[in-house]
């Protein structure tokens, strides 16, 4: 049912909502998730700077990824404008997200993540917090247009998925490293080098800042 929007929510109110985001992300597949306040965001310029050193091949890609994404002091003020936010976790076996091949394989996990943050995004709206507002994982041209040209960067054209794309939380300079050590997950580094049986699993992380 559609909750009409409210000029202000009782802090009662509020937390039964994160609560409801928080399991109802676990019954859409996440491992776990976190209800996790404003201000724990990290945002950093080395993550950008990532992007860019060694160059990543989705820049410029796409109307989502840098140098396109939002730059990091709008962020920094889009994210301190909410009070709390869903930190999502969705872990992958290591075999499926490591080794030579790893961004291929991560597809499946990227796309799930971008499916579940739509869902939680969309579910949060109609229940009256109309500027809810989610960050995925990996490029979203990696999972929505992968043998396409993205369209958003054509004059004249839009996005071919603009309610489903959207920037991830790297892209907008977020560390998903240190936020996920903060909560308590473990999390390792995975590279083109890493073989299955050095990490005992890989993991895609989401966000979707609520009020």
């Amino acid at each position: 049912m559609v909750r009409k929007i409210s000029a202000s929510i009782s802090n009662e109110q509020l937390q039964e909502d994160l609560e409801k985001y928080r399991q109802r992300s676990i019954e859409l597949g996440a491992t776990d998730a976190k209800i996790l306040s404003s201000d724990a965001v990290v945002i950093d310029e080395r993550v950008r700077a990532k992007c860019m050193y060694p160059k990543c091949d989705a820049y410029g890609t796409n109307a989502h990824c840098p140098p396109h994404a939002m730059d990091l002091d709008q962020v920094r003020r889009t994210v301190k404008s909410y009070r709390y936010g869903i930190f999502i976790r969705i872990e992958a076996r290591a075999e499926d997200i490591t080794g030579p091949e790893a961004r291929k394989k991560r597809a499946h996990s990227l796309a799930h993540a971008y499916g579940l943050v739509g869902t939680i995004e969309s579910e949060a709206f109609y229940d009256g917090h109309h500027l809810a507002l989610g960050y995925a994982c990996g490029p979203c041209k990696a999972v929505f247009c992968p043998a396409e040209e993205c369209s958003a960067l054509s004059p004249g054209q839009a996005c071919r998925h603009p309610l489903k794309a959207r920037s991830s939380m790297e892209a907008v300079g977020m560390d998903v490293y240190t936020m996920a050590a903060r909560v308590g997950w473990d999390i390792y580094p995975i590279g083109r080098r890493t073989s299955p049986d050095e990490v005992p699993f890989g993991a895609a992380y989401a966000l979707v800042m609520i009020h």
